[in-house]
């Protein structure tokens, strides 16, 4: 072989030519692009991972895009019903060019939209009229007049109906365009309506259809079915001269058509004559004129602190269930991750491999979930303009800085769900995890002493929050309390696995999985307990308010007892047929008229009628003044100032004028003590129900004339007096026909009152009101003997979420063990276990997570409500009037529910495992 030389110039030397070299780069630019390179190679990774777990990708995908999607469906929702200014006034003109109120006769100030305002000085208008305001607006313009509130009761199907009623002439098109029509035409005389969809549901009517007045006075013909985009309820259009204007009308509006545009100079004309202007084109914004927060929230930062706070919990729930989906893609990587720091990889890179998992499954998580959420919100817009709103929406939009934000809480809970198995990742042996060996699970002693230090110091703050009625700084107390047992379940979880060497088999086996794989097991236990113990600490205050607001309670007639009253002046049923109708509708025929002392003759204004307490019984101080604490203190052990301050009635007692015969149904007193009270009445005197105003046998008697002038005296007398000492109701003072002459009062008629054994049901009301309809509008009045408000549905609503995040929780749990454990099951298939065992280990697994995560909330619940309710009573312990404490009760519906769910997990467990144990090969 030959080798030739290049040919070179003569007489020239060999020179080796120079290369080019390259100055080093700044240290900082470096080690950006060092960091960059790791970040890209850890996304790429992240990526493939994805792909090759799908099942894992799509549990954790799940559970961050359903929060993200709910929300998402929320910010939507609301951001397409919270109308622009422009949209604001688009509905409230219609075609028309401006919307005027005469609201007062001096000048006003308003603001550029015509939606808030004041006035100077003047009163409002007697009577406002078509002609004078185009005289202000000057020749060729128009106007209409729309009243926007005009209550109606009329007949329904069963009952009557209170219905919001409009007037407005739609034949005109300056208010036709103020509604849509969906059937019918407008109404052309005052005996026509136009009535909504939902009105005319309600009142069981069509097109063509009468509806009558409850009081029987006119009716109606339905000749159209109008929408008013504003108030999607039930809504009665009617023709202006139904409903003829009497006086000032302050929520009565004028529609104006203008043959010009509308100028500043108009605008300050119109408003120097007390006249507000809501103009099309004044307004120069089009954009809301909110906060993308502050619209929520207002003004008050500790809102926005507990607002915060609860999705602080919430993001901690979240990071919490999704946790273990990343603790077992971690182990089943951790030869990967070995070879990663063979090959020169250092802690921080393994950590960024890792937490480029969350940010991947993040991001994705928020995207599907905001995808989801807006798209839900779109097709889900009619349903909610219906149903919640109850009007129609603007435009379709989304309020994206409110999405960002959402998506940006999504990564976050990504992150800081792999933060935990990034670090332990970072911290593995390399050679365990080239071998496959599992690390020994450790749980440093400081992690236990921070814990309770957390739990403590959250304990503490949660009272102090307690005293000073900040739900924001309870709610830190509650996450830091939360978070102090997070870091204490590891450890317990250790103990529990030591502890169960005297189980059998498969719970042995159980609690060890759970010590071995403590940072799956941890962080499912946790959620079930956080999701545990918020409702039971909210339950368990919900049931002690309750209780309280039942032992304040106090009646105004005796439990069943029905008052009924006419409303107006038109004609009234007699005694004997609210008796008939008592009778047959109510099961009951005690009936009594009830009466009431007015002013006597000659007399004018309203008569103050009211019993005195002798000054030896008389309180010294007023409940509604301000004392200091020494004061109070004297107050709440005087005997003469026993006075509560859930008190409903305060110091009223209601006057009336009977002989004997009302009296046992409007106190509920015995046959003797009637018997004695009657024989009082009939004799001249008086009978009260509070003790404390009857002195040497008698009862001081004011008479005041509210609005007499100064000079107009006040009489006083002393009148022979009966005391019931156990009455039931408010506070009574019943005075005899010849008292009330003697006190120079008149008395009416203004109900009857029946006594009943039980209280009737709205069907029994409905009928009784059906047959007393032709004599009158009656209004029932019903004592049901106790608050009307019932928690225990939305203690067992609580209990409900809390139980599916359990239940979710232990499912994701024991399917990830399951999953990690199958090389243990194929030992033990190979040892020759039964193949129930597998079934009996998933119960086992799930009852681990479902029971210690219940057992642990549930005592947390109890003990966060009982130092809530505990710091509330001390806080309240020296005021004056006397506060009723709240008493610590245990929200027994809400527990049982919570006890159950680790048995339906648990059964839910054993029901979807298969029994068969796996074999991975078989050997010949």
């Amino acid at each position: 072989m030959t080798t030739r030389r290049p040919t070179r110039v003569p007489g020239r030397a060999d020179t080796a030519t120079p290369r080019p070299v390259t100055p080093p780069a700044p240290v900082g630019r470096r080690r950006f692009a060092e960091l960059t390179g790791s970040w890209r190679a850890a996304l790429r990774i992240a990526r493939r991972e994805s792909r090759r777990s799908r099942r894992r990708t799509a549990l954790v995908l799940a559970m961050i895009a359903m929060p993200v999607a709910a929300l998402a469906f929320l910010a939507a929702s609301y951001d397409m019903a919270e109308l622009t200014p422009q949209e604001r006034i688009e509905r409230r003109l219609g075609v028309a060019d401006a919307q005027l109120q005469w609201i007062a006769n001096g000048p006003v100030g308003q603001d550029e939209w015509g939606e808030g305002w004041y006035t100077r000085d003047g009163e409002p208008p007697a009577k406002v009229s078509a002609a004078q305001l185009t005289a202000l607006l000057g020749p060729g313009s128009r106007v209409t007049e729309v009243r926007q509130h005009v209550p109606l009761n009329l007949r329904g199907p069963h009952r009557d109906e209170v219905v919001n009623g409009r007037v407005l002439d739609l034949s005109d098109p300056l208010a036709r365009g103020l509604v849509r029509f969906r059937a019918g035409r407008a109404p052309q005389q005052p005996g026509e309506v136009a009535v909504s969809p939902v009105a005319l549901r309600r009142l069981d009517l069509r097109l063509g259809h009468a509806v009558a007045a409850a009081d029987g006075s006119r009716a109606y013909t339905v000749v159209g079915v109008v929408e008013f985009p504003d108030d999607l309820g039930p809504v009665v259009a009617l023709h202006p001269g139904a409903a003829p204007s009497t006086g000032p009308e302050l929520d009565g509006v004028w529609l104006a058509d203008l043959p010009g545009t509308i100028d500043a100079a108009l605008v300050s004309r119109l408003n120097d004559r007390g006249v507000v202007v809501t103009a099309r084109h004044l307004g120069s914004a089009t954009g809301t004129d909110r906060t993308w927060l502050g619209s929520i929230m207002g003004d008050n930062p500790n809102d926005l602190g507990t607002v915060v706070l609860i999705a602080g919990l919430g993001l901690l729930e979240v990071v919490l269930l999704v946790g273990p989906a990343f603790a077992v893609g971690v182990r089943r990587r951790r030869r990967d991750l070995a070879l990663v720091a063979v090959a020169g990889g250092d802690a921080a890179q393994l950590r960024r491999v890792v937490l480029a998992d969350g940010v991947v499954l993040g991001v994705l998580g928020a995207a599907v979930g905001l995808l989801v959420g807006v798209g839900a919100a779109f097709a889900g817009r009619p349903l909610m303009e219906q149903y919640v709103f109850s009007a129609r929406f603007g435009g379709y939009r989304c309020w994206p800085s409110a999405l960002v934000l959402l998506g940006g809480v999504a990564v976050l809970a990504g992150v800081l769900a792999a933060l935990a198995p990034a670090w332990t990742a970072a911290r593995q042996d390399v050679s365990a995890g080239l071998a496959g060996r599992r690390t020994p699970a450790k749980s440093p002693g400081r992690w236990l002493a921070l814990g309770l230090a957390l739990v403590v110091g959250g304990a503490g703050l949660a009272a102090f929050g307690a005293t000073k009625t900040s739900p924001a700084v309870v709610l830190t107390g509650l996450i830091l309390g939360e978070l102090g047992l997070v870091c204490c379940t590891p450890t317990l979880l250790g103990v529990l696995a030591r502890l169960g060497r005297v189980l059998p088999l498969a719970p042995r086996i159980a609690l060890r999985d759970a010590s071995r794989n403590r940072a799956a097991a941890a962080p499912a236990i946790c959620a079930v307990m956080a999701a545990v113990a918020s409702s039971v600490a909210l339950g368990g205050y919900l049931a002690s308010d309750d209780a309280r607001d039942a032992r304040a309670y106090r009646p105004a007639l005796p439990t069943g007892h029905v008052m009924v009253n006419p409303v107006g002046s038109a004609g009234q049923p007699t005694l004997a047929q609210i008796t008939d109708a008592a009778r047959n509708h109510l099961g009951v025929g005690a009936v009594a008229p009830v009466q009431t002392p007015t002013c006597g003759a000659g007399r004018t204004g309203y008569c103050d009628i009211a019993p005195v307490l002798p000054l030896t019984r008389a309180c010294p101080w007023q409940p509604g003044v301000q004392l200091p604490a020494a004061q109070r203190q004297q107050a709440r052990a005087d005997p003469r100032c026993q006075i509560r301050e859930a008190d409903y009635f305060g110091g009223y007692v209601e006057p009336g004028v009977d002989d004997g015969t009302a009296l046992p149904l409007l106190t509920g007193v015995d046959p003797a003590t009637t018997a004695a009270a009657t024989a009082v009445l009939r004799a001249g005197g008086v009978v009260v129900t509070d003790p404390r105003y009857l002195h040497d046998g008698l009862v001081t008697v004011r008479v005041g004339e509210v609005e007499a002038g100064p000079d107009r005296p006040i009489t006083v007398h002393d009148l022979p007096g009966y005391a019931l000492t156990r009455a039931t109701g408010q506070s009574r003072l019943l005075l005899s026909a010849a008292a009330a002459r003697q006190l120079d009062l008149s008395w009416s008629q203004t109900g009857w009152v029946i006594g009943t054994t039980t209280p009737p049901d709205e069907e029994q009301q409905a009928r009784f009101a059906a047959v007393l309809r032709p004599f009158g509008t009656l209004a029932l009045s019903v004592e049901s003997g106790g608050a009307p408000r019932d928690v225990s549905p939305l203690l067992l609503l609580l209990a409900a979420a809390a139980g599916l995040i359990t239940v979710g929780a232990a499912g994701i749990a024991t399917a990830l063990a399951a999953a990690e454990g199958r090389a243990e099951l194929t030992t033990l298939a190979a040892v020759g276990a039964a193949p129930a065992v597998r079934r009996l280990l998933a119960i086992c697994q799930a009852g681990v997570i479902a029971g210690l995560g219940s057992v642990l909330g549930i005592v947390a619940g109890l003990g966060t409500a009982a130092i809530v309710l505990v710091s509330v009573n001390r806080q309240y312990a020296s005021d004056w009037p006397v506060s009723d404490p709240y008493p610590f009760l245990v929200p027994w519906p809400a527990l049982g529910v919570l006890v159950l769910v680790p048995v339906v997990a648990m059964l839910g467990a054993g029901l979807f495992t298969r029994a068969r144990l796996p074999i991975e090969r078989r050997l010949d």
